[in-house]
């Protein structure tokens, strides 16, 4: 009898013990969906084009954004905060986004025009999913479009640019000849001739984004034709651009020639070795981290703006000049400055394509 009623008490623990132990782990799985990831956070990954996380430029800046993002929600890299994934080659666009997908983050984005197509499939293939396109816009739903006045801020640097030539020739190269990057080349020679008419703006494009040695042998023609100041908006061809500069310079320390940068401040590509000179002019902002961030915290917050084009420009500190200005003299600031509150205003619009800039009274 004994035996028996210690039996029951014994079970009756044990069923207590199983009942507390359901209940502590289903208060858990209120905060952790079924793969494990704390539903309090709000999730956020990346993929890159082909140029890399590390490419001195849009990516870099972009993962910047996701990074501070993070910071700021208390979150760490990995499948329970924020990611990315590096894609080496076109192929890699929509497995990495499927990637993500499957390991349930909230926001994901795909960085570049080239990733358009990718974006716009699994989109469709995932409908109750969020995606965000960098300089591009993909019209559906669920994909938010992040577009630049690059005009804008690319027009800023072509007035240094044309303020600065001694030989009045400067050249622009960018990567693929798009409606993208023509905005860059036409607000640029607008900077350029607004404050000086007598320059000549010579324009290549490599064809590639991912070409250091196009972008190297572009340049060097040329400085070898007597253009002294470049800006490019190249991607990875542009680091070849600010080699040929760097060389060129340690050949004729007496020359001056400059490389302009493009979408972060590029001046560490500059630097000359063995002296405590740098080839780069400025470089032109594309502030793609403070609008990833933005785009993120709105979201967050429940307001993501799926469908939607959103662009950033001067007035929303998505585009302008860097930081570093060594090389940029106090009467080139100033004129930039007054071209800023010009386009703020609305006195001056920027031109943006071929069609606006013949439009120019210049």
């Amino acid at each position: 009898m004994k035996k028996r009623k210690l039996g029951l008490a014994l079970s009756l623990v044990l069923a207590a013990g199983t009942l507390l132990g359901a209940c502590g782990n289903s208060e858990n799985d209120d905060k952790e969906s079924s793969n494990g990831k704390n539903k309090d956070n709000f999730t956020v990954a990346m993929v890159t084009d082909t140029g890399g996380v590390d490419d001195e430029s849009f990516n870099q800046s972009a993962w910047k954004g996701i990074q501070e993002f993070g910071k700021d929600n208390g979150l760490e890299k990995g499948k329970d905060g924020y990611n990315y994934l590096q894609s080496k080659s076109d192929a890699d666009y929509a497995k990495n986004l499927n990637t993500l997908v499957r390991e349930d983050y909230q926001l994901i984005y795909g960085i570049g025009f080239l990733l358009a197509e990718a974006v716009g499939e699994v989109a469709d293939q995932r409908p109750d999913s969020h995606f965000a396109i960098v300089d591009t816009v993909v019209d559906k739903k669920n994909v938010a479009s992040i577009n630049f006045k690059e005009q804008q801020g690319s027009f800023l640097v072509g007035v240094i640019a044309g303020m600065q030539t001694k030989t009045n020739k400067v050249g622009f190269i960018g990567g693929v000849e798009s409606e993208l990057i023509k905005k860059f080349e036409v607000g640029f020679k607008a900077g350029v001739l607004s404050v000086n008419p007598d320059a000549k703006v010579e324009v290549k494009y490599a064809g590639d984004f991912n070409k250091a040695d196009i972008g190297k042998s572009t340049a060097g023609s040329m400085y070898s034709s007597g253009i002294d100041i470049i800006y490019h908006a190249a991607g990875g061809t542009g680091k070849g651009v600010f080699t040929e500069a760097v060389e060129q310079k340690q050949k004729d320390p007496k020359r001056e020639i400059y490389v302009i940068g493009v979408d972060s401040d590029q001046a560490k590509l500059g630097a000359v070795p063995g002296t405590d000179d740098n080839i780069t002019l400025t470089s032109m902002l594309k502030r793609v981290d403070v609008a990833v961030k933005d785009l993120s915290e709105k979201a967050k917050e429940g307001n993501f703006l799926g469908g939607k084009v959103i662009e950033y420009g001067i007035e929303e500190n998505g585009v302008g000049i860097s930081e570093t200005k060594d090389n940029v003299t106090e009467e080139s600031l100033k004129a930039v400055e007054e071209w800023t509150e010009k386009i703020k205003s609305g006195e001056f619009v920027v031109p943006g394509t071929d069609e606006e800039f013949k439009k120019l009274d210049l």
